[in-house]
């Protein structure tokens, strides 16, 4: 199936298959979600299957809209397509940017709607086999350390929102 997601060529939005984009290292549209529970972030670890990044740890969802896909939609269709998660509230935090190789000769250079919700104990991840290998809980005030420590474990747009974007996805939120 081919995927057309929100790529901006001469300055226009215009949709582009989401594996061209990433040969060319186009600038496109993608959302990233992180759901918390009591200080602990749930990371996903990408199936072998995916074309990038197999089997490196992210954060606990991400993709690109579809073409005209309201960002906040496609976050929730995700969450329930690679984790079978249909309960969380999510939080629009901010758009970020970021380039980042990903192996194979693929780029990402995305502009990414952040989200962040709590997820109500009871409810628990059932990953989709074909999009995540296996998730986990991490204390959050050891991730950061624990990436730095071990970088080739995850992935490397993790690695940057860590690094340059932690205070905006993991502290308090705009107007509170």
């Amino acid at each position: 199936m081919s995927i057309h997601i929100p790529t901006w060529i001469d300055g226009t939005l215009q949709p582009v298959e989401k594996l061209e984009a990433h040969q060319r290292g186009l600038r496109h549209k993608a959302i990233s979600v992180f759901l918390l529970r009591d200080g602990q972030v749930l990371l996903q670890r990408r199936a072998l299957g995916k074309y990038h990044t197999p089997g490196l740890w992210a954060n606990t969802c991400c993709t690109h809209p579809h073409w005209d896909e309201d960002a906040m939609h496609c976050a929730v269709r995700r969450l329930e397509e690679e984790l079978g998660i249909a309960d969380a509230t999510l939080t629009y935090r901010d758009t970020v940017e970021y380039r980042a190789d990903v192996g194979g000769g693929l780029i990402e250079h995305e502009v990414v709607d952040i989200f962040v919700g709590d997820l109500p104990e009871g409810v628990d991840p059932i990953p989709n086999p074909d999009e995540v290998m296996d998730t986990i809980w991490t204390p959050l005030d050891g991730l950061a350390e624990e990436v730095l420590r071990a970088p080739d474990g995850y992935t490397p747009w993790l690695r940057i929102y860590l690094r340059e974007h932690a205070a905006l996805i993991f502290g308090p939120a705009s107007g509170t």
